[in-house]
């Protein structure tokens, strides 16, 4: 990979950005690196320079901002995003690559394969395992129905908030929202889902990972 190309880290670790900074001065030797820790100092960057690639930590501060994905592409449209997150991709891939990543990529893998991610995201535009090609296939044939993935950000977080026990007031007061707007998203939820109870929610939770 001769050409030069601008990358940019997003991750509130430290360690994490100069470890990742390391591995490009040592294997992409032309590759121009920059690093932030937050999404603002992303957004401002992206302003002012081009980037080919973004390696995004998803969740900055425990806040899981998915929304930054499409803020992203319309300020650079041609960029790529590779997730670098520490989530399961069998349990969270799908979800972000819907959302407009153009790959994931879990933070526990080694040097070779991170080496391999990049790499393929620069020659054929898109990078996935095996097993999220295998997905992908298969949800490319059918539409997402009755499954975690047809369920909107706001839908999922609130989803996720119900697994952990909390009830519809407690989810009000965390999410700043009115107890009627947390009714709202439950029957939705469930809707979607076709369930009627939190049991069969986290059983179908479950199953997705």
């Amino acid at each position: 990979m001769d050409s030069k190309k601008s990358i940019l880290i997003v991750d509130d670790h430290l360690v994490v950005r100069k470890g990742i900074e390391l591995i490009f001065e040592e294997r992409f030797k032309k590759f121009t690196v920059y690093s932030v820790e937050n999404y603002e100092q992303t957004l401002e960057i992206l302003d002012s320079l081009t980037i080919d690639l973004i390696l995004l930590d998803i969740n900055i501060k425990g806040t899981e901002y998915i929304t930054i994905m499409s803020q992203i592409k319309k300020i650079q449209p041609n960029v790529k995003i590779l997730i670098f997150s520490s989530h399961e991709e069998k349990n969270f891939a799908m979800r972000y690559i819907k959302q407009g990543a153009d790959g994931y990529l879990n933070k526990f893998c080694d040097e070779d394969k991170f080496v391999e991610a990049v790499e393929t995201i620069f020659q054929k535009g898109f990078y996935a395992t095996v097993e999220i090609t295998k997905d992908l296939q298969i949800k490319s044939k059918k539409p997402f129905q009755n499954t975690i993935d047809s369920l909107s950000n706001r839908e999922y977080e609130i989803a996720k908030l119900l697994l952990t026990g909390l009830g519809n007031l407690e989810i009000s007061n965390k999410l700043s929202i009115k107890m009627s707007t947390v009714s709202t998203y439950k029957n939705r939820i469930f809707s979607k889902l076709d369930i009627n109870n939190v049991v069969t929610l986290s059983e179908i939770f479950n199953k997705k990972a």
